[in-house]
């Protein structure tokens, strides 16, 4: 049974999710503050959190990092902030994805549905690896290696993402091909999500992140890993 813990300061938007979510066979954990919300998912982890921005002690964005810090589980933003600077600050905080307030159940069930489906890995060669400069990646065992011996840890959509580049080594994928095969046909407009997350696992996996060798951009059309 998948466990989703809910973080957000409004009692009325917690009873809510608990009763549906749990009517619809997930194991539901709440927390009012970023601080409970950090003890809750470091004493017991859930498989996903769907974290409000707006908390009385801290603020969202550091919720984020500091589980950052230490899991790579799945993060939804559901937040009132609509500006797109928020967005952006959670997205680049590690965040899988964001609801803006006021939301359908729905459409928050689709989104916890799209990013779970991201958890699993897609069939690959047991062998199959490549090369993203001084780190070796491999995709069965879905790891990424410095030359050194450090691990890099992505979250499950830098591996969406990543893993559909090296996948198809030279080849332009397109940007609504992209968001169709990692976010699902409701996101094919969102291309801030690539922008954001190619601009992590370039900070990540790239010498030069401002100049990339591997993983290019194709302004307008789309992207492509260049071995």
């Amino acid at each position: 049974m998948t466990r989703i813990l809910v973080v957000d300061d409004e009692p009325q938007i917690l009873r809510a999710l608990r009763i549906n979510l749990r009517a619809r066979g997930y194991d539901v954990e709440v927390a009012e503050t970023g601080t409970a919300a950090l003890k809750a998912a470091a004493g017991h982890p859930p498989d996903l959190v769907v974290l409000d921005l707006g908390l009385p002690d801290l603020d969202g964005v550091e919720v984020i990092r500091g589980l950052r810090g230490w899991t790579t589980i799945p993060i939804i933003v559901l937040s009132g902030r609509a500006g797109s600077a928020d967005k952006v600050a959670a997205l680049d905080a590690g965040a899988d994805d964001y609801v803006t307030k006021p939301f359908g159940v729905d459409e928050l069930l689709a989104r916890i549905r799209a990013v779970t489906r991201r958890l699993a890995a897609s069939p690959v060669d047991a062998t199959a690896t490549a090369r993203v400069g001084r780190h070796t990646v491999d995709l069965a065992a879905r790891t990424v290696t410095r030359d050194d011996g450090v691990e890099i840890r992505l979250t499950p959509t830098q591996w969406a993402v990543l893993e559909r580049l090296l996948r198809h080594p030279g080849k332009l994928i397109s940007q609504r091909q992209l968001l169709l095969e990692v976010w699902g046909p409701e996101y094919q407009q969102e291309t801030n999500y690539l922008r954001q997350y190619l601009a992590q696992l370039r900070r990540k996996l790239e010498d030069d992140p401002a100049r990339p060798r591997h993983l290019i951009t194709e302004p307008g059309t789309g992207y492509r890993y260049r071995p």
